[in-house]
């Protein structure tokens, strides 16, 4: 078990995890965090706990103190040269002529890196970008292509299950989702129904994927033929929370089987 405290950044709602370093934090506190970018300025949303090991990934980075006035002044100051570097960006990247949509820009909060997000729908030579945004700005920069459900992580928003969405709030890494999951759990192929805001397949498809399989090695298989109460039957739907499949019979008549009931 491992002491942690929970950081949301400036941008998007994920939380993650540092080691609290002996400090006294509590949920609203700024802090001053150890990145693998550096300096970085976030928000305490969970105050100290301990979590298992296997939760977690290590070594784990410190909080280096709680922020004073003056490393608040100075996230403020960061986040305004941040605005102005997101509307130069895109000025030079159109005089370029360069296909790319910018989403956000930030400094780390020690101002030795500046950095770019953007989508595109191909890769961008953007070198030429590059040494005219570090000509103005005197710093590294870093301009980092992401996909359609990257830029729904950073930017956030509502699903349509009306609450928000699992990649920015929870969701590690992107898990492979197939078409095939929506199938099997009977969902109707409508683009409108089983895709995401990013315009990809619903990450949660993945949740209870693993459940509906389970449940289904009981029935008979869709479209397979089978004899109840002496009569043959083509098996045409399962209820799997109500253990029942319904068979076609040769007069075309339909009737709901009790898969624990058939099964005696």
């Amino acid at each position: 078990m491992y002491d942690v405290v929970g950081i949301k950044f400036l941008i998007g709602n994920r939380i993650y995890y540092f080691s609290p370093n002996d400090l006294e934090l509590k949920k609203g506190d700024k802090v001053i965090v150890e990145t693998e970018k550096g300096l970085q300025f976030g928000e305490v949303k969970i105050e100290t706990k301990k979590v298992e090991e296997s939760k977690l990934f290590l070594p784990l980075k410190n909080i280096e103190r709680i922020a004073t006035n003056k490393d608040i002044k100075r996230e403020e100051q960061n986040k305004k040269q941040s605005k102005k570097a997101l509307k130069d960006a895109k000025r030079i990247a159109k005089e370029l002529e360069l296909p790319m949509s910018f989403i956000d820009a930030s400094y780390t909060f020690d101002r030795n890196q500046l950095i770019f997000s953007f989508v595109a729908d191909e890769r961008i030579d953007f070198r030429e970008l590059a040494k005219k945004l570090a000509a103005i700005y005197k710093t590294r920069i870093e301009l980092k292509q992401i996909g359609v459900r990257d830029k729904a992580k950073e930017v956030g928003g509502i699903g349509p299950c009306g609450r928000f969405l699992c990649c920015s709030t929870f969701l590690n890494d992107f898990s492979s989702v197939s078409i095939n999951m929506a199938k099997n759990q009977y969902i109707a192929l409508n683009p409108t129904k089983i895709n995401g805001i990013c315009g990809r397949l619903l990450c949660c498809l993945n949740y209870e994927d693993d459940l509906y399989t389970e449940l289904k090695k009981d029935f008979p298989k869709m479209g397979s033929y089978v004899t109840v109460d002496n009569e043959r039957g083509k098996v045409v739907d399962h209820n799997l929370l109500k253990r029942t499949y319904t068979i076609e019979k040769s007069d075309h008549t339909l009737q709901e089987v009790s898969l624990d009931e058939s099964s005696k």
